[in-house]
């Protein structure tokens, strides 16, 4: 008979149960019309969820004007969050507290005198969020993008590194190493979150004991990709699936040991759906 193993850590973490608290507290209160600033989480299903209770996404702060806005969970720009106060009836601000302290991180070595650089993914919001925070910063993600930048280093001398809070502390390692030899001091101001870690720990033990995985969350979202990477390296029939839905019963032909884990913006609800339906195809 096959076992089905969630992972210790895995789904929703404090920022995204945060966000979705305030969201369905502010569709409760309704004193105006809810609209997000963003998607408030990178997971499309909850989104529409979201819609289907009048809870529109907006582009921009200007679109708000007159509505509640929840500023999402990956931070905004300090020119949007003004725009939305300015024009908007409430403003809630569902920033994750870990993203808030990558602002507050950078804004710092800033003020110290460092050259700022984002360990992230160039466009990801949160990190171009983090990047308005010190005009001037960059985001590199790789040594290829720090050989780019080597000159840029080199002239500054003192380089200061905040992280994307779902990078990989391999990638982190990487990329550290290859700006220490160019620069005459570095510091690191290590902004990856603790849930990310527990996550992408927990998975790798579980991928290891595994035949096959199942990773559940959002297509868009970096750090359930994340998880999925890091799977693959340790149980190549990974497959990374938004719902229940998607999942195929010739997947777990042979599977003995099957293992699931979710990003951090998959909530408990859809991890359970998809243990269910696999219990269903393997017969447990």
């Amino acid at each position: 008979m096959p076992t089905i193993k969630i992972a210790d850590e895995a789904g929703a973490c404090y920022g995204v149960e945060r966000a979705l608290q305030m969201v369905q507290q502010a569709v409760k209160d309704a004193h105006a019309p809810v609209r997000t600033l963003g998607p408030l989480i990178h997971n499309p299903r909850v989104v529409t969820s979201l819609k289907d209770q009048g809870v529109e996404v907006v582009d921009s702060a200007s679109e708000a004007a007159g509505s509640a806005l929840l500023l999402r969970t990956h931070g905004v720009t300090p020119q949007e969050e003004q725009i939305a106060k300015d024009g908007c009836v409430d403003v809630l601000d569902a920033t994750c507290p870990f993203v808030k302290k990558a602002h507050g991180a950078a804004e710092l070595l800033a003020k110290q005198g460092y050259a700022v650089y984002v360990v992230g993914e160039s466009g990801h919001p949160e990190v171009e969020a983090t990047l308005a925070h010190v005009p001037g910063s960059l985001a590199i993600d790789s040594v290829e993008e720090v050989a780019a930048q080597a000159d840029a280093m080199r002239a500054a001398k003192k380089v200061g590194l905040v992280v994307q809070t779902t990078m990989s502390a391999a990638k982190l390692s990487e990329v550290v190493n290859a700006v220490l030899p160019l620069v005459d001091e570095l510091r690191v101001m290590n902004t990856i979150c603790e849930a990310t870690a527990g996550h992408q720990d927990s998975c790798m033990r579980l991928a290891k004991e595994s035949d096959i995985m199942i990773i559940i969350g959002g297509r868009i979202s970096a750090n359930t990709t994340r998880l999925a990477e890091i799977s693959k390296l340790y149980c190549p029939a990974t497959y990374h699936i938004e719902g229940a839905d998607e999942l195929q019963a010739s997947w777990f032909e042979g599977a003995e040991h099957i293992g699931i884990t979710a990003g951090a913006s998959t909530p408990e609800a859809h991890i359970n759906a998809v243990k269910s339906a696999i219990e269903q195809i393997v017969g447990v």
